[in-house]
């Protein structure tokens, strides 16, 4: 009877540890992230949280009706670099050749060459933005989303964005 009521006793608390760990896992993949892969260092998992961490930047840009915002958000360049990116002064050579492959969750997708968002090799600032005017990205738009102020058209300001992949070119 004894060993019947320790066993009992064992057996609820493991249930009740893989019910909170299950609670737990349940809190942590409801935020909203998106991943950065391929040819990094250290390949990452971001949600807004984790953007917060990094340097903040806005900036001001047209949409498509040609309406201006104030997009806040963290510079590409700067996420790039935190996963382990090839870029300043070592971004020569082979490594000229590898673009940024960023996908949404309807599967679109959008190209940039590494050399367009580095400061060495360009003047403009793309961002990876999480608000708009103040306010979290709506739905539809966010909750992250590319915004390429420099571009004549916004066809490559990928909302709703899942995925930045470092690819190398092949011929």
């Amino acid at each position: 009877m004894f060993m019947k009521k320790i066993f009992y006793s064992t057996r609820m608390f493991i249930i009740s540890l893989l019910m909170a760990s299950a609670g737990l896992m349940a809190q942590t993949t409801n935020k909203p992230f998106f991943t950065v892969e391929g040819e990094v260092l250290k390949p990452l998992k971001l949600t807004v949280e984790d953007l917060l961490n990094l340097k903040q930047t806005e900036i001001k840009a047209k949409d498509r009706e040609a309406k201006e915002h104030i997009y806040k958000g963290v510079r590409l360049i700067d996420i790039l670099d935190s996963a382990g990116v090839t870029l300043g002064k070592e971004l020569r050579g082979e490594n000229l050749a590898k673009y940024i492959l960023i996908k949404a969750v309807d599967g679109y997708e959008v190209i940039f060459s590494l050399p367009e968002v580095d400061p060495e090799f360009t003047g403009q600032t793309i961002i990876l933005a999480y608000q708009v005017d103040g306010n979290p990205l709506p739905k539809g738009e966010g909750p992250f989303r590319i915004v390429a102020p420099n571009d004549k058209r916004p066809a490559r300001w990928i909302r709703e964005l899942t995925t930045i992949k470092v690819v190398f070119s092949k011929e």
